[in-house]
């Protein structure tokens, strides 16, 4: 039997569609507050509204930064995370460029993340690093464990849930044995479903990426009755 309350606190509530009105992005928003989830991801030029909706709610403010191919240049990227953080995001989630993550371009690479991971440190807020690892074989993967761990970001991440294919248990088990101990792991990309959420969390993911909370949370709580 799980805990809602619990359950909640491991999503990261994605509102990242591109057609989303801002009517639907407030009514995400409000809700996610009401659910007392982790975070709210959402789209970066609802930052600001959603800053100020989850305020004192405990609920964090999240966006996303070189979303979702990674392939802006590393200079767009810090300018997009400044941006975001002076709008009063908490987190940032950032998709690595993926084409030179193929490429074992890795000096670039790390200089991305890093480059991101400096404007949040200065801020005092927190950085998840997308890997989209649908893209990716073994040995990539493993060096972007390695990387993340140098820099010292928040959260590996498995997925931006755009792209062919989404979290996996195999991906979250190599994140775990590659990276440092004290990094954390977030699932995202086709979870929809409490028993998905509940076995990335028994895999050791303290964050889940996801759309659907609301029926996830329910089927939790009928569960419980």
């Amino acid at each position: 039997m799980e805990d809602p309350a619990a359950i909640a606190r491991l999503i990261d509530h994605a509102l990242l569609l591109p057609n989303l009105s801002d009517t639907e992005l407030e009514t995400g928003c409000h809700q996610a507050a009401a659910w007392r989830v982790a975070s709210v991801c959402i789209l970066p030029h609802w930052v600001a509204r959603c800053a100020g909706i989850l305020h004192n709610t405990g609920v964090a403010t999240c966006t996303v930064i070189g979303f979702p191919h990674g392939a802006h240049m590393t200079v767009v990227k810090a300018a997009e995370a400044r941006r975001a953080l002076d709008d009063g995001a908490q987190e940032l989630d950032m998709v690595v460029n993926i084409s030179k993550a193929v490429s074992g371009a890795w000096r670039d690479v790390q200089a991305d993340i890093r480059a991101v991971h400096d404007e949040v440190r200065e801020q005092g807020a927190k950085l998840k690093v997308i890997f989209e690892t649908c893209y990716l074989d073994e040995t990539q993967k493993i060096r972007l464990c390695e990387i993340c761990s140098e820099i010292g970001a928040d959260w590996v991440k498995t997925s931006t849930g755009f792209g062919p294919a989404g979290a996996t248990d195999a991906d979250v088990r190599l994140m775990r044995r590659h990276c440092a101990p004290d990094m954390q792991i977030k699932a995202s990309g086709g979870i929809r479903d409490l028993a998905a959420v509940v076995r990335f969390r028994d895999l050791g993911c303290s964050r889940i990426g996801c759309s659907r909370t609301g029926q996830i949370l329910a089927a939790c709580e009928s569960k419980i009755l």
